[in-house]
């Protein structure tokens, strides 16, 4: 929650010791990752370059690749993989899960509340103008009622492990989260690579996502028969996550589909197939709100299907996410989410947020000004680590620029103490090195909200950076949630 002005002080965290996933102390392993550490000194470093080979021709063969816009050495780059798992034991996911849990039920809340009698607002517990100047609030959704009032259906929340070895959240991300297909092809190669350490230790199973994502988006479908159509709606090739987006449909054998193949008559959507026409009950959207309907939104966007707004309203379609959903994942909103969970479900945050500053009130804007240095301030809209000022690491000239910018713009700008995010032991050049990583959770929610076990660990590669997304040098490992807990 935002620090009330007269406790804002310098942020300590910047100055703590990272934590330690594998180690507790200099030549003492944690108990869950005893067992690696002994098969890692039993191989050696050839084999275990050996395995990190396979893996990476596998990620090539497979073509596992992303793309990173205004590249010059191309746009697309196969996803970059650390052969070491990050293992997490029960009792740690048990909290997360829980944490997950109440944080997506309380936001779901929230999302019908704004967009129906917006009671927390007339409340007091968030202004009204955080909200209304929210570029991803959306007066058309303003008395829709969305099928089971499910606003979120695929959450992806990025977590952080504190110095403290406690996880906080980072930021949520609600409209269309993206890595899951690297979770998965992370799991996919572990196994071949690793089979009987993956054996041995008790991993719980991710394999079944799809079919969890599958049967919330049935649930979702304003029709009760089990064979209601739902397609995928992609941006097209050239859109970043494409290949996600195809290897999604795929799992889940449901139609792979661009605006241009869906049509609407009398406000029902329809696919355009060999067969004639087919009526579309449900559609899990990778879209944006802006492009998805060049009627109700952009009149420039080719993405999209011309009235499909019109049919979402009149309930003859689903979309997931719903529209409008980017407005609970501004980064200022962010900053509220533990009292929202306080006001819709009377509890406190079972996994809290990381302390942050919002730049729209003057105290913080002037505590965040006085130490640009040393904070990482935040663009609320931007995604994939544009936008971003990190402190220590940045010149003058940034930190100038940034000012500038927050002064022009205060709304636009949080910030927040440049955590020592944990490392995690990594196979990089030949040896086995500390790397910071984080954690993507991805939460699916049709009539209940499920948590496949795991996530997207996502790890800054190079020495000492704290930047893990993938578009900006990042790579990723294979996140182990263990059944039973390891004994010391």
């Amino acid at each position: 929650m935002p620090p009330p002005a007269d406790t804002i002080e310098r942020p300590a965290a910047a100055l703590a010791a990272p934590y330690n996933e594998m180690f507790e102390a200099s030549d003492r392993p944690r108990p869950h990752y005893k067992l690696l550490q002994e098969r890692l000194t039993g191989f050696g470093m050839e084999e275990l370059q050996r395995r990190q080979l396979a893996a990476d021709q596998s990620f090539l063969q497979q073509g596992i690749t992303f793309t990173v816009y205004g590249s010059d050495e191309g746009t697309e780059k196969i996803f970059p993989y650390d052969v070491l798992p990050r293992i997490i034991p029960a009792r740690e996911w048990d909290v997360l899960e829980r944490g997950m849990t109440q944080r997506i039920t309380a936001l779901n809340l929230f999302l019908h509340d704004l967009y129906h009698d917006a009671k927390i607002i007339r409340d007091g517990v968030i202004p009204a103008e955080l909200i209304y100047t929210c570029k991803h609030y959306r007066r058309e959704m303003c008395g829709v009622d969305p099928i089971a009032r499910n606003y979120l259906t695929v959450v992806g929340s990025d977590l952080v492990r504190v110095p403290s070895g406690e996880f906080a959240v980072l930021e949520d991300n609600l409209r269309v989260p993206s890595g899951v297909s690297y979770m998965l092809a992370n799991r996919s190669v572990m196994k071949r690579v690793f089979p009987i350490l993956f054996r041995d230790y008790g991993v719980r199973s991710n394999d079944h996502y799809c079919q969890e994502l599958l049967t919330c988006l049935r649930e979702l479908s304003p029709v009760t028969h089990a064979d209601a159509r739902i397609v995928l709606l992609t941006p097209g090739v050239y859109n970043s996550a494409y290949y996600e987006h195809a290897f999604l449909a795929r799992q889940m054998g449901i139609q792979l589909t661009e605006g241009r193949d869906l049509v609407v008559h009398d406000n029902v959507v329809y696919d355009r197939t060999t067969a004639g026409l087919r009526r579309v009950d449900v559609i899990y959207r990778r879209i944006d709100d802006d492009f998805i309907d060049p009627v109700a939104f952009r009149s420039d966007s080719l993405l999209g299907v011309p009235g499909i707004m019109n049919a979402y309203r009149a309930g003859n379609v689903v979309l997931a996410n719903a529209l409008g959903t980017g407005v609970a994942d501004d980064k200022a909103v962010y900053a509220y989410v533990p009292q929202i969970i306080k006001y819709y479900l009377g509890e406190d945050p079972i996994v809290n947020n990381v302390e942050t500053y919002v730049c729209s009130r003057d105290a913080e804007r002037d505590h965040v000004l006085k130490n640009l240095d040393k904070l990482v301030v935040k663009a609320v809209g931007e995604s994939g680590g544009y936008g971003m000022l990190i402190g220590p690491h940045s010149t003058k000239a940034q930190q100038e620029e940034f000012r500038e910018l927050i002064l022009a713009n205060p709304r636009n700008y949080i910030a927040q103490p440049t955590l020592s995010l944990s490392v995690g032991p990594c196979l990089l050049g030949g040896s086995i090195v500390p790397r910071h990583i984080d954690l993507r959770v991805y939460v699916l929610h049709g009539k209940r909200v499920r948590i496949v076990p795991g996530g997207l660990t996502r790890v800054a590669l190079r020495e000492g950076s704290l930047v893990v997304n993938s578009s900006q040098g990042g790579g990723s490992k294979d996140t182990w949630v263990l059944h039973q807990e390891v004994a010391r």
